[in-house]
């Protein structure tokens, strides 16, 4: 029987089929295009080899392709090839995922995690601040994904996704010291890892190194290639530092080649919040954003995601709706909000209107009470730091700058002195 990189045994007699998924496998893992091709040739190899459809269906998911995704399961569980106890735990909890059953595949992908920590493609659907852990709604999401990372850890050893995952855990608590001896042991053993890139951007953000940054993803972003699917947001990541440091040229630059929907290959959560995000804190920069950019990311959220879902997507999508004055889709959000995160998105997406109409107080109020955990939303601290800074944008516009100096240093100290809230100065 052949054996996958991390040594768990796959049923395929051939070795091109091996080692095409493992090839697969490894682009997943590190975020480089190629994904899905090089699974369907493992494929071409076995057709009959079950766990190249699953990874098949991953890679189809990673282009937004759901249909063709549910489609390659099925293929999956038709396969005739032999299959192990763990390959068919692996095509059940994935089958799960694939479906849209994300509150019956967690449970059923952390209790085939527990067995067979090394299955690794199984394991990165809880990893991040995308993930399952990452999206569930529930408080204390960020310790949880924490000890998630580190039960993994002592099984891989020197690996650098392993290595890039505990990363990440360890910057969004905080953890910042550690993060980077992390994140430096694994960019040493694979530095073309977009997702390394990524967190190491995180990283810098949350320390306040926004030139170390710079120059890195610069350098890191030239030769990356644009069908990599964390190619737009590694460029949302750069346009948001040209914004802090002033320099809107490269910020809508970035915007206009890499961000904007007619232009982004990323996926559609992605191109939805990054896009929406970068705009709006353009705005509280003080940079004039068209009318008509609003009205395009507003429509690209009804086009992708017509009803509520995840609350991260959510609040991107309702601060769209609310800028480009579509208030019958703003009050969909409002009205019919996903039962997880819904006290926190209704008072979101109600704070946004306000701050539309120019309703300061209205809006901070709002804004306030949401603050309290905003990271059951999802996504990252950086990415949150929206709502930071729309909440420090609505103090400054009724005349409370020290109140809005105050609230900088508390909560976020590490931006103190960046020109990301026009208006703003603290030293």
């Amino acid at each position: 029987m052949k054996h996958d990189r991390y040594d768990n045994p796959i049923s395929t007699r051939s070795d091109a089929a091996r080692d095409h998924y493992i090839a697969a496998t490894d682009l997943l893992l590190a975020g480089n295009p190629g994904i899905s091709e090089e699974f369907r040739k493992a494929i071409d190899s076995d057709p009959d080899f079950a766990l190249a459809h699953v990874g098949l269906a991953r890679g189809l998911q990673y282009e937004g392709r759901m249909q063709a995704a549910k489609e390659a399961m099925d293929a999956a569980k038709a396969a005739r090839g032999p299959r192990t106890e763990r390959e068919a735990s692996h095509i059940a909890a994935f089958d799960l995922l694939v479906a849209g059953k994300t509150a019956e595949a967690y449970p059923a992908i952390r209790a085939h995690v527990d067995e067979h920590p090394r299955d690794a493609l199984l394991a990165q659907t809880c990893t991040s601040v995308f993930g399952l852990i990452g999206f569930s709604g529930k408080p204390g999401r960020e310790a949880e994904m924490l000890a998630y990372n580190a039960k993994l850890l002592p099984h891989y050893g020197e690996d650098w996704w392993c290595l890039s995952q505990y990363a990440f855990a360890l910057c969004e608590t905080g953890n910042l010291a550690e993060a980077d001896i992390y994140i430096e042991r694994s960019l040493a053993l694979n530095p073309r890892n977009a997702n390394g890139a990524h967190v190491r951007s995180h990283i810098y953000y949350e320390t306040g190194d926004i030139d170390l940054g710079i120059a890195y993803l610069t350098d890191w972003l030239g030769p990356y290639d644009r069908a990599g699917y964390m190619h737009g947001h590694l460029s949302w990541h750069a346009a948001l530092w040209a914004l802090e440091q002033g320099d809107t040229q490269t910020m809508w630059q970035r915007m206009e080649t890499d961000i904007l929907p007619d232009v982004s290959q990323s996926l559609p959560i992605n191109v939805l919040t990054d896009a929406a995000s970068l705009l709006f804190r353009a705005e509280l920069a003080g940079v004039e954003v068209p009318q008509h950019l609003w009205s395009e990311i507003s429509a690209y959220a009804l086009q992708f995601f017509p009803k509520t879902g995840i609350g991260f997507v959510d609040i991107h999508a309702a601060l769209a709706h609310a800028m480009a004055g579509n208030g019958e889709a703003l009050m969909q959000i409002i009205a019919e909000p996903n039962p997880n995160t819904g006290d926190v998105v209704t008072p979101l997406a109600e704070a946004f209107r306000a701050l539309a109409q120019q309703n300061w107080a209205e809006a901070a109020a709002l804004l306030i009470g949401a603050m309290g955990d905003h990271a059951r939303l999802g996504g990252s601290r950086a990415q949150r730091d929206l709502l930071e800074f729309a909440l420090l944008g609505a103090l400054l516009k009724q005349g409370k700058d020290e109140e809005a100096k105050h609230l900088l240093a508390l909560r976020r100290p590490a931006l103190v002195g960046t020109q990301s809230v026009h208006g703003l100065s603290v030293h």
